[in-house]
């Protein structure tokens, strides 16, 4: 039977790359695809990794009840929708939620029994290091977001696991996050 995986965390977390290395360290999962309204960064493309939308287009679907859960977040709409977090629990592999922890504390009361995975980084110093060398936001958008992770780092004990992801230690940080999913499944 399917089990539900949601790896949340801090911006600049590494939450994108944990992801991808999952798939290149063996791990056969099911990704539920988020929707958003936020612009396209380079090197995405519809559907990696996100699907992208109109801020209309997301509001008709919220008025049709398609999404399982949504929220406005950094002044973007972002959801799942109810169509493919269905199709993907009938299947038998883990499901994977890439989602900020507002929308991991929803997903969580809708399941009870998925396991939140939050990234983190060594410290709020290094996510801001992070998110000044990805050159994607505004300074301003740096601070909600710092603003943000240093509220979100007094909660660390809500979730299942806590991750550090240490500079210069990707591969480690999947493999432990490889290793909870696989403990965890089975």
């Amino acid at each position: 039977m399917a089990k539900v995986f949601i790896i949340s965390g801090l911006s600049g977390s590494g939450k994108d790359s944990v992801i991808d290395g999952l798939k290149q360290a063996g791990l056969d999962y099911h990704r539920i695809i988020t929707t958003t309204t936020r612009p396209i960064r380079p090197g995405e493309s519809q559907g990696n990794p996100y699907y992208f939308i109109s801020e209309q287009e997301f509001k008709k679907m919220i008025s049709q009840n398609e999404f399982f859960e949504w929220a406005v977040v950094y002044d973007n709409y972002y959801g799942n929708r109810i169509k493919t977090v269905e199709e993907a629990l009938i299947g038998n592999r883990p499901i994977i939620f890439r989602i900020d922890a507002q929308g991991a504390r929803t997903v969580r009361k809708k399941i009870s029994d998925s396991i939140v995975i939050f990234l983190t980084a060594e410290s709020l110093e290094k996510i801001k290091e992070r998110l000044a060398k990805r050159n994607q936001d505004s300074p301003e958008v740096i601070e909600k977001r710092l603003a943000e992770a240093e509220q979100e780092m007094e909660n660390l004990n809500q979730w299942d696991y806590v991750v550090i992801n240490r500079q210069g230690k990707l591969k480690e940080t999947i493999n432990q996050v490889k290793e909870i999913i696989e403990k965890n499944f089975n």
